[in-house]
C-alpha cells in the first residue's frame, strides 16, 4: 500500500521524485485560460509566476484528470513537477470539491507509477481536503500483479513500473489530531477497499466460497472481529435452500460467513448483506458467449460487505456492524439445480426456479432471512445483480432501492458524499405480480422490462417485518472493463465500500435518517 504522510515544509525542499500541481479552467471572463490552483503558489513563484504560461505552451487545459509533466524549477530537490487538471474552477471562489480532489489525486498518483514517493501540492482548505486527496492517491496508486511474472512474487511492479509507494500531502498539519485522523481514515478505508479489489480481480480458479472464507476468517483474526462459517453440512442441516440449491452444479461447494463487529457504546446494529458468487456461468440458463469472461466479479457484493466491515473495526465505529457473505459457484452440471425446479428457502418459502442465472437474489434471500433474526435496526445488500440496472444506469452508477424513502435518501446522499454515484429507484407494485408462480410461493423471474426492479421485489419478501432495508445494485461500476479514470483501475474497483462505511459512521454519529 501507499504509505501517506503530511508536512508543512517547503515544496523546493523536499526530496522526491515529482511535485504535484493542480490546475484548472478559468471561470467567467477569463474562461478557458488555464489557472494554477493554490497549494501551488511556490512552485508558481519558482516559475516566475509563468507556471500556467508554461503549461499552456505545453497543450493543457486543466481538463479533469489531465496530466502535464515538465521539469521542475531551479533549486528544488524534486526533478519533476507534475499537473493534474481539476476540471473549472470553483464559483464564488469556492473550495474544490472533494470528488474533484481525490480524483486528482488519483490521476496523478497513476501517471506516477514507478516512481518512489511524491509531493502533492493541491488545494488542502481543512482535514477533510487532505482525507479526500489522500485517499485518492492511495485509490489511484493501487495495482493488481499478483499474476504477472514480476508480480508480488518478484518485483512488486506492473508493466516494469511498481505503484507509487509514498505520498506527502503539502498543506496538512502533521501534529494536529483532526488531521491525522482523517489520514488514518483514508487509509483504512483505502487499504480494505484495495483488498475488495484485489477479491475481485483474483481468478475464479483461486478464489472460491472456501477459499474466500479462509481470507475473511484470517482478517476477523488479526481485526478482533468473529467469524463464523456454515459449509454444506451446516446449511443442509439449517435449510438453506437458495444457497444450497446455485452451489448444486459445483465442485466447490457453497458457504455462508458471518463477521460480527461489535462496540461496547454501541446503541445501533447495521446488517450488511453481500452476494458472493464467485464465478456465474449462468448455470443450467448458461450465458451467451461473450458474457462469461469477467464473471469472477460476482462476488463484488461480498467483497464490499467484507471490506466495509473490516474497515468500521479498524476505525473503531461506535456502533454494532454484521456482515452477511452468502458464497457460491455457480456451475452448469448433472447436479445442478433445474429451470423449473422448486427450491425451498431458509425462509420456509418456495422459489420456482425459472432461469438458473438468476442465481443471486436466491442466495441474498436466505441470507436476508439469516440476517433478519437478528432483528438489526436497517440492513443493507449489496449485489452486481442484473444488467438491466446497467441497460438503466449506466457503467458507473448503482441503483438504490429500498423499502423507505427517507433512507433510501439517506443512502443515495451518503453516497454522494463519499464520490460514489448512485441513484435512487423505485419498487413499483404491479410487478410483484409477474413473479406469482403456479406451482412455488414465488418465482425467480418476472416480469423482463424493469427487470432490476424486479429483483428488488424478489429480495423484499425475504426480509424481515418491520425491518429497514434497502438493496444496492452494483452491477454497472463493480467492474470496470474500460480504461482506468481518476483514481479508478481497470478491473475491480470496490464499488460501494466507501457508501457503506460513511452508513456506519453516520449511524454512529446517529445521524442516518
Amino acid at each position: 500500500m501507499t504509505a501517506l504522510t503530511l508536512s508543512t515544509a517547503a515544496a523546493s525542499g523536499l526530496r522526491a521524485d515529482a511535485i504535484v500541481v493542480g490546475v484548472a479552467k478559468g471561470a467567467g471572463s477569463k474562461s478557458g485560460d488555464l489557472v494554477v490552483a493554490p497549494g501551488a503558489e511556490a512552485v508558481d513563484k519558482a516559475y516566475d509566476g509563468a507556471l500556467a504560461a508554461i503549461l499552456e505552451t505545453l497543450g493543457a487545459s486543466g481538463a479533469e484528470g489531465e496530466v502535464t509533466k515538465l521539469p521542475a524549477p531551479s533549486g528544488f530537490k524534486a526533478p519533476v513537477v507534475v499537473a493534474v487538471g481539476l476540471g473549472a474552477v470553483p464559483e464564488n471562489d469556492d473550495p474544490y470539491g472533494a470528488e474533484a480532489l481525490r480524483r486528482a489525486a488519483g490521476a496523478a498518483a497513476r501517471a506516477l507509477a514507478g516512481a518512489k514517493k511524491a509531493v502533492l501540492a493541491l488545494p488542502i482548505t481543512d482535514a477533510a481536503d487532505a482525507g479526500a486527496l489522500a485517499e485518492g492517491a492511495a485509490l489511484g496508486a493501487y495495482a493488481f500483479d499478483a499474476y504477472k511474472e514480476n508480480g508480488r512474487n518478484g518485483s512488486g511492479a506492473k508493466n516494469g513500473k511498481a505503484p507509487l509507494a509514498e505520498v506527502t500531502l503539502l498543506g496538512g498539519k502533521p501534529r494536529d489530531a483532526v488531521y491525522k485522523a482523517a489520514i488514518a481514515r483514508a487509509t483504512a478505508v483505502t487499504e480494505e477497499l484495495n483488498r475488495a479489489r484485489d477479491l475481485v480481480n483474483t481468478p475464479p480458479n483461486d478464489l472460491n466460497p472456501e477459499s474466500f472464507a479462509a481470507v475473511v476468517t484470517a482478517a476477523g483474526k488479526e481485526h478482533g472481529i468473529k467469524v463464523q462459517v456454515l459449509d454444506e453440512k451446516a446449511l443442509e442441516k439449517g435449510g438453506f435452500g437458495g444457497i444450497l440449491g446455485v452451489g448444486a452444479g459445483s465442485v466447490a461447494g457453497p458457504r455462508l460467513v458471518k463477521l460480527s463487529y461489535t462496540s461496547a457504546k454501541a446503541t445501533k446494529h447495521l446488517a450488511f448483506v453481500g452476494k458472493g458468487i464467485t464465478y456465474d456461468s449462468g448455470g443450467i440458463s448458461l450465458k451467451p458467449a461473450g458474457h462469461n469472461e469477467t464473471m469472477k466479479c460476482d462476488m463484488s457484493g461480498a467483497a464490499a460487505v467484507f471490506a466495509a466491515v473490516v474497515a468500521a473495526a479498524r476505525l473503531g465505529l461506535q456502533v454494532n456492524v454484521t456482515g452477511w457473505l452468502a458464497l457460491a459457484e455457480n456451475m452448469p452440471s448433472g447436479s445442478a439445480t433445474r429451470p423449473g425446479d422448486v427450491l425451498r428457502m431458509y425462509s420456509g418459502k418456495t422459489v420456482e426456479v425459472l432461469n438458473t442465472d438468476a442465481e443471486g437474489r436466491l442466495v441474498l434471500a436466505d441470507a436476508l432471512w439469516k440476517a433478519s433474526e437478528e432483528k438489526p435496526d436497517a440492513i443493507i445488500d449489496v449485489a452486481t445483480l442484473t444488467g438491466a440496472m446497467v441497460l438503466a444506469l449506466g457503467n458507473r452508477t448503482f441503483g438504490v432501492m429500498a423499502n423507505d424513502d427517507a433512507f433510501r435518501a439517506s443512502i443515495v446522499e451518503a453516497a454522494e458524499e463519499v464520490g460514489e454515484e448512485s441513484w435512487p429507484m423505485p419498487l413499483p407494485e404491479h410487478l410483484r405480480k409477474g413473479m406469482d408462480s403456479p406451482t412455488a410461493d414465488i418465482a425467480n423471474m418476472g416480469e423482463r422490462m424493469g427487470g432490476g426492479l424486479v429483483a428488488g421485489l424478489f429480495l423484499r419478501e425475504f426480509v424481515g417485518e418491520g425491518i429497514t432495508w434497502a438493496h444496492l445494485d452494483i452491477a454497472g461500476p463493480a467492474f470496470n472493463e474500460s480504461g482506468p479514470f481518476g483514481y479508478t483501475p481497470k478491473g475491480g474497483t470496490g464499488s460501494a465500500v466507501r457508501t457503506l462505511v460513511r452508513l456506519a459512521e453516520l449511524t454512529a454519529a446517529g445521524d442516518l435518517g
